[in-house]
């Protein structure tokens, strides 16, 4: 009981001094507990020895090890760095390691979720990564008693640790072939002379050369080696200093030798390892090359796991539209199918097809099929759905698809790619969009057809015409500003469907939603609103979510705003104009000058717009962004807001008190003062009274106009008589009146929380007289190591006052909200 009732921190600590002190322990890694490095670095750098699992308490090895692979492959640390020779774990009493090449397998298992949390041992994840380690763990595992077997533990250390960093060049097997690929494709890919895009047509990927190199003996760096098996699974090959594509029947395309631009950055490279790969790892890395895949083409092919409880989920909703014996009745097409994870709780094989861009994961399903997985053989195919025609069907698909009545017994059941240009723009990853699809389509397809789904989704309703469509995607479809085209011409009718949260997906981040959508391409609809079950991170149905089909590109409110446009006279400039949803909220910001960001989007603000910009912020920052509501649209409003002079003044008030407005007067003269000298005991006179003369009704405003085409500012043109409110005389008389600005209760109430928070900046010593709210924050709060501004604030009183006027702005925040709705610019 060595470590007993020690915390785990002092306890990583001790086994570090008493075990491990002639290496390094004190680097971290991620999520990882605990990490042994060589003291020192040697000429090609440093490999890790051990990533372990510590606890406090006396537990099994085989549940601190399940612990450590979910932490590992959540994060993916191995494709970060180069893992270690052995995984371990250890608590007060005992420690273990297990060989990394033991286990490195159920990192690529292309059915499994890990995106849960490692910490929890209660989920099917957790005890399923337990059942499959167990056999693995009693035949491989090292396990020592601190105390029991003290010399053995010290005898294991040496002889195996230790050792792991004596080689000069670092021997290549299955436990890091993967990591040396991805540094390949840092250093090597770049320098070879050869047009990517050609060779991904001919399906020759950069994981092909990367094999040819692997497979050069250093002896004879001019040449592969002699394993005549191992040539003959290679589709390139390296020799005479450059490379060759192997296959029969690519050589007409590339006859010539393909040659590095850099000969000295190639062998400098592999002076750090031994090739070619260990014998008995060979045939290994050969049959998995399906692993060699960088993130573009892992999203081409759509490598994304669906989530067992949305699987489950899906499948009642289509048994709910379609009838309880829909399976008996319907054929089934997995046109995206990866390795079939989709296609899992389906009963009837001989009305299932799976088809899939890679060979590879046919051939995994083949093999599952091996093992009792419920589908045919001949019915599972290598099929690239974007690129390749129907007559490579099989004859029995053929045949459904080319008969009308029998396309509407097919559903085409898919989660499809989500891979766009936009999320794959570094070089030599772009074009990820290009296929015959898209361009047969380009003109319906319109802006949708950057991203794959959308292509996938059209395919289907122009060539398979008649048939159910159940699938999974983003929301675009219905409100998605580039995806006005494809909603004008994708006329199927929407028929029942839930969202869940995008980050319960394997490898998708980022809090929006996900949703299953039922869609009858035999039903012509230009649909305009639809009604979508939620459900929450546990699978619990928590409403009905309405989204609002937008087919108009100008109705928007980012085309509201640019109505609204000023060339003289600037107080500021707003930012981040150039995205209409929620999700764009981020970039909303209030400046002193264009020059303050890089290259921002926006319109200038002086006293003729300042009401319209007000608003515009007012509504883009007033409701928080979820993920529910992620990708809905802010929209050009109605005219009810001209006349609402307290709509216009709180959102005057919410703009001055919002913290994330971004004046600085470090970028020029502070013009958004809400206070006068006197009001605030300021110690000198202000720059500029421009807030306060106009609240006061010294500056004249310019009357209000809604007219989209019009450089005048008159509230009589109205270009959308949908918006058209009746404007009066004496209304018109009152919304140009040139008066003192008229303040709600509540956004008095803001404005006095404001007033005492710039009176305590103010008795301050040596303040900045001309100070923003920003400048009086960062005052108080400071800024940490990493030149970001401190959450709190030490000194007590600023705490209290900020405090209040955050909980004031609050009360005015959810004043404004049902005016956001009423004056159209969301829709519930």
């Amino acid at each position: 009981m060595r470590y007993k009732n020690i915390r785990e921190e002092e306890l990583k600590n001790k086994v570090g001094a008493d075990w491990f002190k002639q290496f390094d322990t004190t680097e971290i890694i991620g999520n990882i507990d605990f990490t042994v490095f060589p003291q020192q670095d040697n000429l090609f750098g440093r490999t890790p020895l051990l990533w372990a699992e510590a606890k406090t308490g006396n537990f099994d090895v085989a549940t601190m090890f399940v612990q450590l692979i979910l932490t590992i492959g959540k994060a993916r640390t191995f494709d970060k760095t180069m893992p270690p020779a052995f995984l371990g774990a250890f608590d007060f009493k005992k420690v273990a390691f297990v060989p990394y090449i033991n286990i490195q397998d159920i990192f690529y298992l292309n059915d499994f979720n890990w995106n849960v949390t490692p910490s929890n041992h209660e989920t099917k994840e957790f005890q399923l990564i337990k059942q499959r380690i167990e056999a693995t763990l009693k035949q491989n595992t090292y396990v020592y008693d601190y105390q029991k077997d003290e010399k053995e533990l010290q005898t294991f250390i040496k002889n195996n640790l230790a050792k792991a960093t004596t080689t000069s060049k670092l021997k290549i097997d299955k436990n890091n072939f993967i990591p040396i690929y991805l540094r390949w494709l840092e250093i090597v890919k770049p320098i070879i002379d050869v047009n990517w895009d050609d060779l991904k047509k001919a399906n020759i990927l950069d994981s092909d050369f990367y094999l040819a190199d692997l497979f050069v003996d250093d002896k004879d760096t001019q040449n592969i080696g002699d394993d005549l098996s191992i040539r003959e699974n290679l589709f390139v090959m390296f020799q005479n200093e450059g490379y060759k594509i192997a296959k029969e029947n690519l050589k007409q395309m590339f006859d010539a030798n393909i040659m590095l631009k850099n000969k000295d950055t190639y062998l400098h490279f592999w002076k750090r390892y031994k090739r070619p790969p260990l014998k008995e790892f060979q045939d290994y890395i050969i049959e998995r090359r399906d692993l060699l895949v960088p993130q573009d083409i892992r999203e081409r092919k759509g490598a994304f796991f669906t989530p067992r409880i949305w699987v489950e989920l899906s499948q009642k909703y289509l048994t709910d539209y379609l009838g309880e014996n829909w399976q008996d009745e319907y054929y089934i097409w997995d046109c995206a199918a990866g390795t079939g994870n989709l296609l899992a709780g389906l009963t009837n094989k001989y009305n299932i097809y799976a088809s899939t861009l890679d060979q590879a994961d046919v051939n995994v399903m083949h093999e599952r099929i091996d093992h009792g997985a419920n589908l045919l053989k001949n019915n599972v195919f290598q099929f690239d759905f974007l690129n390749d025609d129907f007559f490579k069907l099989p004859q029995s698909l053929q045949d459904i698809i080319n008969d009308e009545e029998k396309r509407k017994k097919l559903v085409v059941y898919i989660n499809p790619p989500y891979a766009e240009v936009s999320s794959i723009g570094i070089k030599g990853k772009s074009g990820v969009n290009q296929s015959k699809t898209h361009t047969k389509f380009s003109n319906e397809l319109g802006g949708a057809g950057r991203e794959l789904f959308a292509q996938f989704l059209f395919r289907i309703f122009s060539e398979v015409k008649g048939c159910i469509i159940g699938e999974f995607s983003t929301l675009k479809i219905f409100n998605g500003s580039a995806f006005n085209s494809f909603r004008n011409n994708f006329k199927s009718n929407y028929e029942n469907g839930f969202i869940a949260p995008a980050y319960t997906f394997d490898n998708v981040k980022g809090k929006f939603p996900i949703g299953f959508k039922i869609w009858n391409t035999s039903k012509i609809n230009n649909i305009s609103k639809i009604e979508i079950d939620v459900y929450n991170v546990k699978s619990e149905y928590i409403g009905i979510k309405a989204f609002y089909v937008n087919h108009n590109k100008n109705n928007y409110i980012n085309n509201w705003i640019s109505s609204f446009k000023i060339d003289k006279d600037f107080i500021g400039f707003l930012a981040g104009t150039n995205g209409n949803d929620f999700q764009q909220n981020a970039i909303v910001y209030l400046l002193n000058s264009k020059d303050q960001m890089a290259n921002p989007r926006g319109i200038w603000v002086n006293h003729s717009n300042l009401i319209q910009v007000s608003i515009y912020y007012t509504v883009r920052k007033l409701i928080e962004h979820t993920w529910i509501i992620h990708n809905d649209q802010f929209l050009y409003p109605n005219n009810k807001w001209i006349l609402d002079k307290e709509f216009q003044n709180d959102s005057l008030t919410y703009i001055l008190f919002h913290e994330k407005n971004n004046i600085q007067s470090q970028f020029g003269t502070n013009h958004w003062i809400p206070f006068t000298e006197y009001e605030v005991n300021a110690q000198a006179k202000f720059e500029s009274n421009f807030m306060t003369h106009f609240i006061k009704g010294k500056i004249k405003q310019e009357a209000q106009t809604t007219d989209l085409f019009s450089s005048a500012i008159s509230p009589n043109r109205v270009s959308n008589p949908v918006r058209a409110i009746e404007v009066t005389d004496a209304s018109r008389k009152a919304a140009d009146e040139n008066v003192k600005l008229q303040f709600s209760d509540e956004a008095v109430a803001v404005f006095d929380a404001g007033r005492e928070l710039w009176k305590y900046y103010h008795a301050q010593k040596d303040v900045n007289v001309n100070a923003s709210l920003y400048d009086i924050r960062e005052y108080f709060q400071g800024r940490n190591d990493k030149g970001r501004m401190n959450s709190k604030s030490n000194d007590a009183t600023y705490s209290q006052l900020i405090a209040n006027l955050r909980s004031k702005l609050s009360v005015l925040a959810d004043k404004i909200k049902p005016k956001v709705y009423e004056y159209g610019f969301l829709k519930e």
